[in-house]
């Protein structure tokens, strides 16, 4: 059979598609469940539609695209809508979230306090029903509670007038650990640590563990005194958690300090600025302006 033959042989089978599919697979040495059926309607009218509509409203996807195809009395399958939406190349385009990429930092051993403070925030709320935040701050390797700072909210600025006042009593930290908020990524916040040539070590976004002192101290703030305390105003809950925060530093055992309390564990530490102590053993001779930004 020739070409000619076998074409005009197809186009009489295809009319008769049901009775005929096992002849037409034969005659074109293709296996059944191969062959399939292709629609001859046509979506041009469809396009058009759909192009005058995205032309309108060009930030609409496809499922609005198609009621209002509905409003206009074009009642049409969504899945048909979708593919020839997507064959006129009408999918609205969206913008790549940016994500923060930072690297990992190894912890340096610690051997005295002010070598590296962790800040963090805990959210809790007033008998009123108002927000409020506490900003915890803790020294890593005495685990002292530092600072319990309660506001209804928390701007770079009022972070640092905190972290000042706890430099007047104490000595400036070698470093900062954080998280990557916005009050800890502000140009104030980061300006203000390069002044103060503080170390500021950002945490990788999404690995909390890499604060896991203050989310450690989070949890027992949380636990033992937000989730047992009922704060009547802004007054009341910095009184209550100011008071919980001086148990914690003098009274509560710390099971990581062999059971004693953080201040008791403080007391026994040499006095020293941190400076040298910050780096190895190994490295204990290198300058103050080594270990600084």
């Amino acid at each position: 059979m020739g070409l000619v033959e076998l074409r005009k042989e197809v186009s009489w089978l295809r009319g008769n598609y049901p009775a005929s599919q096992q002849r037409i697979c034969g005659l074109m040495q293709i296996a059944v469940s191969s062959f399939r059926y292709r629609s001859t309607r046509s979506d041009d009218e469809l396009r058009e539609r759909l192009i005058e509509l995205a032309r309108k409203k060009p930030r609409f996807g496809y499922r609005r695209l198609h009621i209002h195809l509905d409003a206009g009395g074009a009642h049409v399958n969504h899945k048909r809508v979708f593919r020839v939406y997507r064959e006129a190349g009408l999918a609205v385009r969206r913008k790549a979230r940016k994500r923060l990429a930072r690297a990992g930092v190894p912890r340096p051993a610690l051997s005295a306090a002010n070598q590296e403070w962790a800040l963090d925030f805990v959210h809790d709320a007033m008998a009123s029903g108002r927000a409020i935040r506490v900003l915890s701050v803790v020294d890593e390797c005495t685990r002292e509670c530092l600072k319990l700072e309660v506001d209804t909210s928390f701007a770079s600025r009022r972070v640092t007038r905190t972290l000042e006042a706890i430099i007047e009593e104490r000595e400036k930290p070698l470093a900062i650990r954080c998280d990557n908020g916005p009050e800890f990524t502000s140009r104030h916040f980061l300006a203000w640590c390069i002044e103060r040539q503080i170390e500021l070590v950002h945490i990788q976004p999404g690995k909390p563990q890499q604060n896991g002192y203050v989310e450690s101290f989070n949890g027992k703030l949380r636990d033992e005194c937000l989730n047992v305390s009922w704060f009547e105003n802004l007054w009341d809950a910095r009184r209550k958690i100011a008071a919980w925060q001086n148990e914690f530093n003098e009274e509560r055992p710390h099971s990581s300090l062999g059971y004693q309390t953080p201040a008791e564990y403080a007391r026994q530490l040499v006095p020293s600025s941190g400076y040298a102590l910050r780096a190895t053993p190994d490295e204990g001779s290198l300058s103050q302006t080594a270990n600084v930004v």
